[in-house]
């Protein structure tokens, strides 16, 4: 279902094949060669903008959304695995975001990254070039921390400090 916001209307690549079980609303770019599949769901609201770059990857059911504050943006050759959850984030090129994992507002990705089955990279937290969250883990910070996910007052004292309900809700 394609769907327009206003007088923002997606922008699907001629080349780009996208499933039609697939919602793109809003300020949604989709580049050549990339593959939507079925069930993801592209949502650019409240005047924020998604840039999906080329020959990627958004596999079954993953939702990629950006705000009227978090632009969402996928450089060119990336992954998104089936029911995994971008929001707001800049993703460089050749990144690969397995199966249930989560990337939040104001996230970076460096170039060659990978976050692993069910990994998390939180809000405002940044990954150099090359990183890797192993499977379920958390990547927290700027530069971030990787931490396993029994390390829960570890994460919770460079988590606090990003405020989340004040850069992704009120802000």
């Amino acid at each position: 279902m394609i769907i327009s916001s206003g007088e923002q209307s997606p922008s699907i690549d001629p080349d780009a094949w996208v499933a039609q079980d697939v919602t793109v609303f809003g300020d949604v770019v989709i580049g050549a060669g990339s593959r939507i599949m079925h069930g993801a769901r592209l949502v650019a609201e409240a005047g924020g903008s998604i840039r999906i770059g080329r020959n990627c990857i958004v596999l079954e059911n993953a939702v990629i959304r950006a705000t009227g504050r978090h632009d969402c943006k996928l450089g060119d050759h990336c992954v998104v695995g089936p029911n995994s959850h971008v929001v707001g984030a800049q993703i460089d090129d050749e990144v690969f975001i397995a199966t249930g994992a989560a990337v939040f507002h104001g996230a970076h990705i460096g170039r060659g990254s990978e976050v692993r089955i069910h990994g998390t990279v939180h809000l405002r937290s940044r990954l150099e070039p090359g990183t890797t969250v192993p499977i379920g883990w958390v990547a927290v910070g700027d530069p971030a921390e990787i931490l396993s996910p029994d390390q829960h007052e570890e994460i919770w004292a460079i988590q606090k400090t990003l405020d989340f309900p004040g850069f992704c809700v009120w802000g």
